[in-house]
Order: structure tokens, then sequence, then C-alpha cells
């Protein structure tokens, strides 16, 4: 049987003495992780103690049971709790079913009751759990989902954003039989749909045009060569296997063939953007972009046919550029690495260099737009590029230099990158570090005001409260409230042993609008009073 955590509330230690000694909670399969005195100190021990249930009493002092649930429901929404009650109140109820409580109890409640409410509670739980973990039931919707997340994958491949071995393994994972050819073929197909007064085939259904022409597509492709076609973001998108014995003349005569039927049978005009073949899977990227810029010359050439990229922008005119994606992959592996990703964002890179047939000065060009690239990155983070080099050196010349190894040009960009990457590391560590001093100081100049909230703080310091919470408690070893409240103590602490002030005037100055609430957690910090801590 599984077992779950339950923490229990109350401002009375009989009765929760009475409740834990009372039921046989393993043999209900749960485990007693704690109990708190009110609705604050439950709060502060529930992100330690991590309950799935929370039994709390509705009348306590600071916060009430239905306060405690409302805080609850919002921090953490699958945690069940139930509401103990001596008031035959509707309105408590009421409230009560609005914060989703499993259970509201009037008391007093004897041991069976209870005993029967938390099997019902663990059945529950169980049942939750059985239907997140039903793999048939995650399988059946990951069926469903998977024209979702092939489309979403796809439109991934042709932006340049995957690695060759995890192509290849999502493709056979999701059973997209393009795998193993001599060569890939992208292609961007656009449908005109101009408005028209004549009743043609689509007249009142335009949504129905698209799904034609993919079907269209689909037919005549079937019978020639392996393909997948998918719903981009610059329109339907097409990406061919060339196996051995298909020719790219013969696709491109396929697809002006399509074109044709669109027109003679739907009466719409398609046009086709074909771009460079690829020969890795890993550059489809480059090619779907070529295939966006060759449709782009539709107002050149014409509309309703094929448009070739070689065709109007012929190879040997040759251009090496870095393009938005290398640059975005470069850079994001040098912030971030490790270093594998920066390994791979580099060789892709020079991989290019070495397919490209272009004019040396275009090599250059090249070389100074990824030292450009670096260049930036270094003065985001207030850093000199020439401190990763090597003294007196310069990485133009060195790249320059290289540039007939390919190896050895690679291992430079690498080896500048991840001395960029180990030195931006320490300076976030430095940055959050910080951030941490400032928080330390506004916290200190803050304390006496009640709503110092870690909401208010990051507000000051332009951060989020939960990439702030992370950080504080990484670097102070403490949870923000903790911190907090161990401060306002010790000022009390100084308060108490230097001057005559009241409890409730040092309450005040110390951030607590509650007199009893400030001496109730004095008490659980140091094991007496206010007033005996200053007599002792």
């Amino acid at each position: 049987m599984t077992q779950y955590r339950i923490m229990l509330v109350d401002d009375e230690e009989e009765v929760r003495r009475a409740i834990i000694q009372k039921i046989d909670w393993q043999r209900l399969g749960f485990l007693v992780a704690g109990d708190a005195e009110n609705g604050e100190d439950a709060l502060e021990k529930m992100e330690q103690l991590e309950p799935d249930v929370v039994i709390t009493d509705i009348r306590m002092p600071y916060m009430d049971g239905l306060s405690l649930a409302g805080r609850i429901r919002l921090k953490y929404p699958s945690v069940k709790v139930l509401i103990f009650s001596g008031y035959d109140d509707f309105e408590y109820a009421q409230q009560a079913i609005k914060l989703n409580v499993k259970e509201y109890i009037l008391k007093p409640v004897n041991v069976e009751e209870l005993t029967e409410i938390l099997i019902r509670v663990h059945t529950s739980l169980d049942d939750e759990i059985e239907q997140k973990r039903n793999v048939s039931l995650l399988r059946e919707s990951y069926q469903k989902s998977l024209p979702i997340i092939c489309e979403v994958f796809l439109n991934e491949l042709v932006s340049g954003n995957i690695e060759e071995p995890v192509i290849r393994e999502r493709l056979k994972e999701y059973e997209i039989d393009i795998q193993g050819a001599v060569a890939w073929l992208t292609a961007v197909i656009e449908v005109e749909q101009k408005e028209t007064h004549s009743r043609t085939l689509f007249h009142n259904e335009k949504e129905l045009i698209p799904i034609s022409v993919r079907q269209m597509v689909t037919e005549q492709l079937s019978r020639y060569c392996r393909f997948t076609i998918f719903n981009a973001y610059s329109g339907l998108a097409l990406i061919a296997a060339v196996d051995e014995g298909i020719t790219l003349t013969g696709l491109i005569d396929l697809l002006g063939d399509i074109c044709k039927e669109c027109q003679k049978i739907l009466e719409i005009t398609v046009t086709i953007g074909v771009g460079h073949r690829s020969s890795r899977l890993s550059g489809l990227g480059n090619a779907y972009s070529s295939a966006v810029d060759a449709l782009g010359y539709k107002a050149i050439v014409g509309t309703g046919n094929v448009i070739y990229i070689n065709d109007v922008e012929p190879v040997g005119r040759g251009k090496l550029l870095l393009d938005s994606r290398e640059e975005a992959a470069l850079l994001t592996a040098v912030k971030f690495g490790p270093k594998e990703k920066i390994e791979a964002a580099v060789d892709a890179i020079v991989l290019k260099m070495e397919d490209a047939k272009v004019h040396t000065r275009q090599y250059q060009v090249y070389l100074l737009s990824i030292i450009n690239c670096l260049t930036r990155l270094a003065q985001q983070y207030d850093l000199e590029l020439k401190e990763f080099i090597g003294q007196g050196q310069n990485l133009y010349q060195e790249l320059i230099e290289r540039l007939r190894r390919p190896e050895e040009l690679s291992s430079l960009i690498i080896q500048t990158g991840c001395r960029m990457n180990e030195a931006m590391d320490r300076e976030r560590y430095n940055a959050a570090q910080q951030v941490i001093v400032e928080a330390k100081k506004y916290i200190a100049e803050h304390y006496q005001e009640p709503g110092l909230s870690v909401e208010i703080i990051c507000s000051h310091l332009h951060l989020s409260p939960a990439y702030f919470s992370t950080i504080f408690k990484k670097e102070t070893g403490q949870a923000y409230i903790a911190y907090l409240t161990e401060l306002r103590l010790q000022k009390a602490v100084e308060l108490l042993t230097e001057t005559d002030d009241k409890t409730y005037v040092i309450a005040s100055k110390v951030g607590y609008q509650e007199q009893n609430y400030f001496s109730y957690v004095f008490k659980k910090r140091f094991g007496v009073s206010p007033t005996r801590f200053r007599r002792t």
C-alpha cells in the first residue's frame, strides 16, 4: 500500500496528540510527517514536510483553517485539505467547497468516522496517481497527439535547431519514413486564394482548399518517392527523400505536374518553391530556407509552377553567410554550455565552410561574422574577447592562418567558446551573489514593514520570485521567510536588551502587526516569552 504524508494543524496540542495516538496511520497507508499550531506555522513547515494531506481545525489564532486552505490551494494545489469544525454553519461549508476542501467534518469526530474518511482520501489519492500513471491512457493520449507532435518536430527540423542523432531518433520514433536516402529535397507549397466573382469549386468552403491540395500532392508523390508533408510557418511544406533511381529533375517535373493538376481540377493556383538538395538531415534547415527564398521569386518568374532555387540563384555565384539560426545556436551554446553543445555548434559552422565553393574573401567575411558574434556576446558580459585567445594574439589572424586546416580552425573556435563559457558562468555566479547582497540590504532596511514579501523584494531587484527564492536559499541556506523571521527576532532581542519599550511596541518595530503572534514566534524560537526573556 502506498504511504501518503499527512500533517495535522490545531492550536491545541492535546488534540493533535490525541489524533496522532488514536489512529492506526500505517494500516491506513499514512505517515504523520509533522504537525503545526496554526496556519502561519503550517505554511512555513509545508515546504519542508511536503504533505499529501493536511488536516486542520477551522478556528485558530493568526490564520484560520479556511485561510490556510486558500493559501494551500494557490501554492500546493495537489494537497488534499480536511477541515474539522465545531460549527454546523452553511456559510463555512460553502466557503470550504469553493476552496476545494476534500472533507468538511463536524466536531466531535470519533476514530471510526475519521478512519472512514482517511480510507476515502487514500483511495482518492490512489486513483489520481493511477490515472496519471495509466500507461494505456497515456499511450492513447500520445497517439491522439502524435500528428501535432510530428508537425512540431518537423517545424523544428526545418528551422535547423536539431542535431543529426536526435533527428534520426525522432524520425524513427514518429515513424516518418525518409531516412537512409542519398539526399533530401525540401519544398514550400503556396496556395493562392484570390477573391473572385466566379463560382469555383470551393466558392463557399475555402478552408477545404489546403486540405485538397495536400491530398493531391500525397496521391501523386506516393507513387514516386518517400516523403513527408506538413503545415509549416511559411505554408505547406514537403521533405522528399531522394533515393537511388530518383532524380531531382524527375521530382521537380512531378511537382510541376501537381501545380497544373491543381489548376485544372481544383481551379486554384499553386506555386511550389524548391530549395537546394541536402546530403544531411541536419542540413534541412538551410535547404528549407532556400525553398522559401525560391518562392520569393514568384513576382519575377510568375505563379502556378515550380520555382527551383538553382534556376534563379545559380550555384556558381556561391554564398557563405552566417545565418540567424547558426548564430543563435553558437550564442546559446557558448552562453550555457556544456562543451559538447559548443563543439556541435562550431562543427556545423565549419562544416558549412568545407561544403562551400566560394572565393577566399567570402571565407574571410564568414570568419569575421563569427568573431563579431562572439564579440557582441563578450560585451554583454563586460568581457574582453582577447582574454580568451592568448596574450598578444589576434583571433582573426589566427583563424585565417588555420583556414586550410578545418580541424585546427574548429579547435580554436571551440577553445575560445569554452573559455568564454567559463568566464560567463563566473559572472553569473558573481551576479547571483550580488543579488543576495542587495536583497539582504533591502531586508535590513525594510524588515519593520509587516507586508515585506518576496514579491516586493523581487519588484525592487527586477527578478522573478521563483528565481530569487532559488538563489536565495542556495546562497544563504535558508528560505526567505526563515531568514526574515530570524532577522526580526534578532532585532527584537536587541530591543528587549537595550530599551524599555513595551512588547507591543517592539513587535511593531520589527514588523509584526499582532503582539500575540510576535510572542508566539519569539517563544517558539527562544523557548520563553519576550517578557520572560527580558527578565532573565
